[in-house]
């Protein structure tokens, strides 16, 4: 790495004036001179307004390079705070007041539910205004001057940069600020693992208010001085168009849109073999190891699970690329913060011993924000526990054999859904798989299963289920197949196990 960058703006710093930063299909990209200008500008603007590093600012914009280069122009002003911007009008009123947002920024002219929110809590409304004819990504502020200007004043590495929420599938959401210096560190990590140069191009098509996009597509390659091409949101119809027009050298995702983009594979074979992929990359959930070999055979290329989660500014652990061993069904080792396993007691495992997950490193979150209790269960002696279960080998490679919350106790005996997962998915007729706990009045909890059958594939209940007879003790056994034509998923595309026996009507 050609610099050392300890906040934001700093991740810039690789990126030769004339180079390309951030595009957006049928767009010509802004370069790295005008990405720094814009940065510059509305710095300028926020200032004006009387937004500064103290406060804080929710971004509300759909997918694409706007909601790029909005959260790095914010980020040289104010703590961002980018939100999903299909939520409805409660949610939106939740999470402003949980932030405590000083302003909004969101497209001039929005309708969205957002506004009257913020309107309502005397929130600053910021317009953005995109230039059609411009390059992607130039945009400017519509913003009233204020009387008090905020003083201009740099980002230092301790100040907070982005403020995301946990998902709140089993509690309240928890709020996690991540300083420059996590996600600084983040970025630096991710493109070290992947070995990321300026002629490294990246096509996204995660969302913008998620950490994997964020950090890993976005962070992560501009401090390379790569190049960012940014999709409007994930559509398996309109991807492969997207790989022909960027040719990007890598993408990154969850595993549903892998499966997916696979999917269509054989109808797009012309566009395939003219890629220049040198990796594609899998996180944010589980990769199946079958879904991993279907990309490499697809691609010609290796595809690389890592493991990341919002409290860490995502990676945390990668397979590494070749000529190094990247073992399938793990998620690597360590790639950035240190790694480790414990006992309930808080003792440090040896390799091959099961117990939970635990990370600490620059870019580890501090904590969690007006929460003590989750702060009292999260740390122990300055490591963060992930909520991870797993196990560490002798090479160093983590595998994670649950989350804890998910785990299902049948009766006393623990069963880690992932494994179940991957062994319907070895069975033909199955497209996806996601195993998950359903209530049961002496037992306590059983095993059940939701299954996507793949087109044209037919299977019974029983089929399955003496499938994985064959394969797994008869307590791991899925009870209940659910036969489903869609498997809920969360807003950044992860399957969503808790809470899936209710949305499925099984309680």
């Amino acid at each position: 790495m050609p610099n050392d960058p300890a906040t934001i703006p700093d991740l810039l710093n690789a990126g030769r004036d004339d180079a390309p930063a951030i595009g957006a299909p049928g767009r010509a990209p802004l370069t790295y001179a005008g990405l720094r200008r814009l940065i510059a500008d509305t710095a300028v603007a926020l200032n004006g307004a009387g937004i500064g590093r103290a406060d804080r600012v929710a971004i509300v914009l759909a997918n694409g390079p706007e909601a790029a280069t909005a959260f790095l122009a914010t980020s040289a002003a104010a703590a961002t705070a980018p939100l999903n911007p299909s939520y409805r009008e409660d949610e939106f009123a939740f999470y402003l007041d949980d932030l405590g947002a000083r302003a909004l920024i969101i497209e001039a002219g929005s309708e969205s539910a957002a506004v009257a929110v913020a309107r309502r809590r005397g929130i600053i409304v910021v317009g953005l205004v995109s230039e059609a004819d411009g390059p992607a990504d130039s945009f400017a502020l519509e913003c009233d001057a204020a009387p008090s200007p905020a003083p201009v004043r740099p980002p230092v590495p301790e100040d907070t940069a982005l403020v995301l929420h946990t998902s709140g599938t089993t509690s309240r959401p928890k709020m996690v600020p991540l300083s420059h210096a996590n996600v600084a560190a983040s970025a630096r990590n991710i493109a070290r693992s992947l070995a990321l140069t300026d002629a490294d191009h990246c096509l996204n098509v995660m969302p913008l208010f998620h950490i994997h996009g964020l950090v890993t597509a976005l962070s992560a390659s501009l401090s390379a001085g790569g190049q960012v091409t940014c999709c409007p949101g994930f559509n398996a119809l309109r991807v492969f168009a997207w790989l022909q027009e960027a040719d990007p050298t890598w993408y990154t995702a969850v595993p549903t849109m892998h499966q997916a983009i696979l999917a269509r594979a054989s109808h797009n074979t012309e566009v395939i073999d003219k890629l220049r992929l040198r990796l594609v990359r899998s996180s944010s959930a589980a990769l199946p190891p079958t879904v991993m070999a279907a990309l490499e055979e697809t691609f010609g290329a290796p595809a690389i699970e890592a493991y990341g989660m919002t409290e860490a500014a995502h990676q945390m652990a990668s397979n590494p690329l070749p000529p190094a061993p990247h073992k399938p069904g793990t998620v690597g080792a360590a790639a950035g913060p240190e790694v480790a396993v414990m006992d309930e007691a808080g003792k440090r495992l040896a390799a091959g011993e099961t117990g939970k997950v635990v990370i600490q490193g620059t870019n580890v979150f501090g904590s969690y924000e007006a929460n003590p209790k989750a702060n009292a269960e999260a740390f122990t002696d300055g490591w963060f526990r992930t909520g991870d279960q797993g196990v560490i080998d002798e090479g160093g490679y983590l595998t994670i054999t649950g989350r804890l919350k998910e785990i299902i106790n049948r009766g006393g005996e623990k069963v880690a859904p992932r494994e179940v997962d991957d062994t319907l998915l070895g069975h033909e007729a199955v497209a996806q798989a996601v195993t998950f706990a359903v209530p049961h009045p002496t037992l306590g909890e059983e095993v059940a299963a939701a299954i996507v059958l793949r087109d044209g594939a037919t299977a019974t209940d029983a089929e399955i289920r003496g499938y994985a007879s064959e394969r797994l003790a008869a307590f791991k056994v899925p009870r209940r197949i659910v036969f489903v034509d869609e498997i809920p998923k969360g807003p950044t595309g992860k399957l969503r196990r808790i809470g899936l026996a209710e949305t499925l009507g099984l309680t």
